[in-house]
């Protein structure tokens, strides 16, 4: 029974490392490319690792398998936000097919609340940016 279940969450954790690996092949931008990665991959390695402790059957195993398991999903999603940040802040393009980009929408908004919050309103002093003598 338990070769059968450890069968079973290989070929699991195979399928979505495989999915995992077509996503990152066939998602049009780095957005949608880590999103595939990082959430398929990380399922797809915690059924690897069940499968495999499974299969081993002692109790250090287990241990060292659930401290990989616990470190990928501890790290991946880090990572994975570290990446869409940086490619963001760096202006990677977004698909086209894009519907809303919240952060842009964010960021116009603060924009727009300083301006309001600043009484110069970008003038050189209480004149303007005349020259005052």
């Amino acid at each position: 029974m338990i070769d059968i279940l450890t069968a079973v969450l290989w070929l699991a954790g195979s399928a979505f490392a495989l999915l995992a690996a077509i996503g990152v092949l066939r998602m049009p931008d780095v957005f949608t490319r880590m999103q595939a990665s990082t959430k398929a991959a990380t399922l797809g390695l915690g059924c690897l690792l069940l499968g495999t402790s499974l299969q081993m059957g002692d109790f250090a195993s287990f241990i060292r398998l659930s401290s990989i398991g616990a470190f990928v999903l501890l790290t991946t999603p880090v990572a994975g936000h570290v990446i869409a940040r940086a490619s963001y802040i760096a202006d990677v393009p977004l698909w086209k097919g894009t519907v809303l980009d919240e952060r842009r929408t964010d960021a116009e908004r603060d924009a727009a609340s300083a301006d309001a919050d600043n009484p110069d309103n970008g003038t050189d002093g209480p004149h303007g940016s005349e020259n005052v003598r």
